[in-house]
């Protein structure tokens, strides 16, 4: 114990004099492919903030600057704010729109802000927790029974509810689809479901809400994601669920790839993010 705490002083000591911290970058859909990888240890210097850190990263994998302003970073797992500190050891996210959530910009947009996909960012450490015990957020690689998830939500004090069923079409402007591929940065997905949960709550009178969403490779007609909302009453429910249907589109990292008959294409969202959120 005393040899590992030593240990552990020796090399905070050397990071310091050195003036460099060494962090986990991790790139997810089609900015992964923009780089070749999906997981390098990348050397910062100095105090580095999250837009110091992105930049670095810019300039280190130029095909990311092909998304422009609409590049969104996470710092452990939390959408950030670009005067976050970047510390040694932190887990870095760098990853295009998610699905549903912005047009992609032109490659002369100008520099790329941290994006935080207008979510306040360094959400609290219980985000996981749901507002109460029925409430669930899930991503899974198994199938999803719509009926079973919708049951869920069912209380004798409510008087609705309401589910959504999202499943893989086969055509889309005109391009026949084979299949649909999911992928997730998971622990992310978690936090930010949880948070629409808790923030459904809050803006809806609900009693419960359940959001469940696959990933891997979904053959047409395959449930993609379930939504289901119980209320007293149906106005409610169905304003809640459209609501976090909206917003699981614009700020939940999960990401989808269209593969046609033709190529294939990540789809990168309908609306334009909001990069220089400010809490």
């Amino acid at each position: 114990m005393v040899l590992t705490s030593l240990h552990a002083r020796a090399t905070t000591l050397a990071e310091n004099s050195n003036n460099e911290i060494t962090v986990t970058v991790l790139f997810f859909g089609a900015a992964r492919d923009a780089v070749g990888q999906g997981e390098v240890n990348f050397v910062l210097k100095g105090r580095p903030t999250a837009a110091t850190a992105l930049a670095e990263l810019l300039e280190e994998f130029p095909g990311l600057k092909r998304f422009g302003r609409s590049l969104l970073f996470a710092v452990n797992q939390e959408y950030a704010a670009t005067d976050r500190e970047v510390r040694d050891g932190d887990e870095l996210a760098v990853f295009p729109p998610v699905s549903g959530g912005a047009d992609e910009a032109p490659e002369n947009a100008g520099p790329v802000n941290t994006g935080t996909a207008g979510v306040s960012p360094a959400s609290t450490s219980n985000a996981t927790l749901s507002p109460n015990k029925r409430d669930f957020f899930e991503v899974t690689t198994n199938p999803i029974d719509v009926g079973s998830v919708a049951r869920r939500v069912v209380v004798p004090e409510c008087g609705a509810t309401v589910t959504l069923d999202g499943y893989a079409r086969e055509w889309t402007n005109g391009r026949r689809t084979l299949y649909l591929d999911y992928e997730a940065y998971a622990p992310m997905a978690m936090r930010e479901l949880a948070r629409l949960g808790r923030e459904a709550h809050e803006r809806f009178g609900i009693a419960h809400v359940g959001i469940v969403h696959r990933t891997g490779r979904l053959e047409i007609g395959e449930t993609s994601v379930v939504i289901a909302v119980s209320a007293p009453h149906r106005r409610a429910a169905f304003e809640a669920c459209e609501w976090a249907i909206r917003e699981l589109k614009r700020t939940v990292p999960i990401w989808k790839k269209e593969v046609f008959e033709d190529g294939e294409v990540w789809v990168e969202g309908e609306g334009q993010v909001n990069t220089d959120h400010q809490s």
